[in-house]
């Protein structure tokens, strides 16, 4: 059997849509995009729309969306919720459409739109993800949100969870280095991600702003077997 191609991407900036045409893209921004929108899918969310600027937020919360919206981790004035997880509450969103925009993640969601799939992965649906990907015959690459085209700890060492497991179905052969460099990250990390994580500039940022009470809670593993992916440009559950 032939083995397909795994690669990983630490930044936006480094991102060759081209290159990735016929690709599985796995979307990584956990702290807090991406682990928000998995826990919003498992309490019930509908769907989301990913819009990448605060004008086509403000736009639908002008039409009468619920929005999430924040930048550099502070809600917009605007929106309803910002992008903590714990803002995803099943009362609050269960079989809505909510509009969503961050300061990272939402963005890298339209550079990846020439993909095959695009679905996102954060460390509450590894298992279920890493299951779901090795069912598919495309080449996989996991494509870290960074920070403003810059590389950052968190989504990376995630990334590296990731492709560990994907490695050790030995479905896939990489000579990526970021993929190499990522799988040694998590083998640092792994024994005690909290503390590990604890090195990560946005998780003092988080902080700063009085905003890192999820952190716990973004790097728990399988908290839910939910798998938003991209349909039309809006996220639903893959079950759908």
């Amino acid at each position: 059997m032939k083995k397909r191609t795994l690669e990983t991407c630490f930044s936006p900036a480094m991102y060759e849509p081209e290159r990735h045409k016929g690709s599985l893209v796995v979307i990584i921004d956990i702290l807090r995009a991406t682990s928000a929108i998995c826990s919003a899918f498992a309490n019930g969310v509908k769907s989301i729309i990913p819009v990448e600027s605060i004008g086509e937020a403000r736009d639908y919360k002008n039409r009468g969306y619920l929005v999430a919206a924040e930048r550099d981790g502070i809600i917009l004035d605007f929106a309803d919720f910002g992008n903590s997880p714990f803002n995803f509450t099943r009362d609050k969103i269960e079989g809505k459409t909510i509009v969503y925009s961050t300061t990272n993640g939402t963005g890298i969601i339209k550079l990846a739109s020439s993909a095959a799939y695009i679905v996102i992965g954060s460390f509450l649906n590894i298992t279920a993800l890493t299951r779901w990907l090795l069912e598919k015959d495309q080449d996989v690459i996991l494509f870290c949100a960074g920070w403003k085209n810059r590389f950052n700890i968190e989504d990376s060492v995630c990334a590296g969870a990731f492709a560990e497991k994907l490695m050790n179905s030995r479905q896939f052969d990489t000579i990526c280095d970021s993929t190499k460099a990522a799988i040694d990250l998590w083998g640092l990390a792994k024994d005690d991600l909290r503390r590990y994580i604890d090195k990560a500039a946005h998780r003092s940022r988080l902080k700063a702003n009085g905003l890192d009470d999820c952190i716990d809670f973004c790097l728990t593993p399988d908290y839910t077997d939910k798998i938003p992916v991209i349909k039309d440009g809006v996220l639903v559950d893959n079950i759908l």
